[in-house]
């Protein structure tokens, strides 16, 4: 198939010539060619969510233990290898997404499939199957280009705050970080390439920083000094699914998955940064400190958690959570993101320490909101917790390294490095706590 002029790189499956044919005939009585079809495109339509290889495995194996089959699979970032077999025959197959995001409400619908499959999906026959998950096929954006920007903008205006910023600098952020994932957005609708996608989006969010902080400068006579808020417009680039989720992968041995959703989150970042500190070159930048906002205790503790809620919300809608996801998500994200920042103010905690405390707490109050609510757990703590990324860290660390200035660069990337890894681990050891089944590695 051609589109614009461009042969695809990856040919289409047409799912519906593995479903044998027979309209009337229950998936259990079909074939294992057919049966092994529909647990690929399950497998597959799940990995295209984002979520990781455990959870991917896991749906498989339900739905080879309702159809009688076993399956074992081998799972990468864009990539399943799969087999399965009842006693007789064996099938084996490859499967490969053309490209890899993130879509919570297609996760939500998928995993509510699997879950009513053993009391409802095991009675229908293949070709009725692959309609409902044509139907799930179809979801795409839930929402527009302009409320996607809309979305970061608050996002990250809010991280502004969170980071220490003034009201300056998150204007400025907010209507950079807006027009950056904008771009970014329409870009990716029109199946650009990754390095494209992040490139344009990172450099014009730069620039409409830049440009509207110097419109505030000279309408309003401000002075200079606000110049430290434009790391945070690019902010909306950073990859919190694939940093949580591979080390989740890691933590239960699925060492390729693992290992690639890394690879892929640090090409992001590597771009993303580096892209960053090729425009404060260009711009004459410089990366400083916040300038300091006095406010009594008890008010900074309110703004941080309205500020966490409204980043986290943010966060969400752009995961293409739906509006009731997205909102539970913020509630314990405001809670998690608050209770780390005080841990740091008021007990001079190491910021590594706390942030795996606060992602603990994510992770403690999504068991919790998954259990009354249904909703997939991974939904709710990657954006509760992607706030707390030190996206901040990392370009300080590239932009030193850029200079030269090893010796300032070192600080911030190992400080960085460990609140990276601290982040999993607080959402794997909840899962560890509130999980029998992920507590054990059968």
């Amino acid at each position: 198939m051609v589109k614009d002029n461009i042969i695809p790189n990856h040919m289409n499956i047409y799912w519906h010539d593995y479903t044998g044919h027979v309209k009337d005939k229950p998936i259990r009585e079909a074939s294992v060619p057919v049966k092994a079809a529909l647990i690929g495109r399950v497998g597959l339509m799940l990995l295209s969510c984002g979520t990781g290889a455990w959870r991917v495995r896991s749906s498989m194996n339900a739905l080879a233990e309702q159809l009688g089959v076993t399956c074992t699979a081998n799972i990468g970032l864009m990539t399943i290898v799969y087999t399965c077999f009842d006693g007789h025959k064996t099938f084996t197959n490859s499967l490969c997404l053309n490209n890899t995001g993130v879509n919570t409400s297609k996760l939500d619908r998928l995993e509510r499939f699997v879950k009513k499959f053993p009391s409802e999906g095991v009675h229908r026959s293949g070709e009725q199957l692959h309609c409902e998950l044509d139907e799930i096929e179809k979801i795409r954006g839930l929402y527009t280009p302009s409320k996607l920007g809309l979305a970061s903008a608050f996002a990250c205006a809010a991280f502004t705050f969170l980071l220490g910023g003034g009201p300056i600098e998150m204007l400025c952020t907010f209507i950079g970080a807006g027009a950056g994932n904008f771009l970014r957005c329409k870009l990716i609708g029109r199946h650009y390439t990754l390095y494209l996608c992040i490139v344009s989006s990172v450099a014009l969010a730069c620039l409409a920083y830049v440009a509207s902080l110097r419109i505030v400068e000279n309408v309003f006579s401000i002075s200079g000094g606000h110049e430290a808020g434009y790391i945070c417009s690019m902010l909306f680039i950073i990859p919190g699914f694939p940093f949580i989720t591979s080390g989740i992968d890691l933590a239960k041995l699925d060492m390729r998955s693992g290992l690639e959703r890394l690879a892929y989150a640090i090409i992001i970042v590597g771009i993303a940064t580096v892209t960053a500190w090729s425009m404060s070159t260009a711009l004459g930048l410089k990366p400083g400190d916040f300038t300091n906002i006095d406010l009594p205790a008890a008010a900074l503790l309110a703004l941080r958690l309205v500020a966490s809620f409204v980043g986290v919300f943010g966060f969400s809608i752009m995961f293409n959570s739906p509006l009731p996801i997205a909102a539970s998500a913020a509630a314990i994200g405001a809670i998690a993101n608050t209770l780390r920042l005080e841990l740091v103010d008021l007990f001079s905690c190491h910021a590594a320490v706390a942030a795996f405390v606060g992602a603990l707490t994510a992770g403690l109050l999504a068991s919790l909101a998954m259990k009354k609510l249904g909703y997939p757990r991974i939904s709710v703590t990657v954006p509760s917790t992607v706030i707390m990324v030190p996206g901040l860290y990392l370009y300080r660390a590239v932009y030193n390294m850029g200079e030269m200035s090893l010796s300032l660069s070192a600080p911030w990337l190992v400080s960085a490095l460990l609140i990276i890894m601290a982040l999993p681990l607080g959402l794997i050891f909840a899962r560890i706590i509130t999980d029998r089944s992920f507590r054990h590695c059968t």
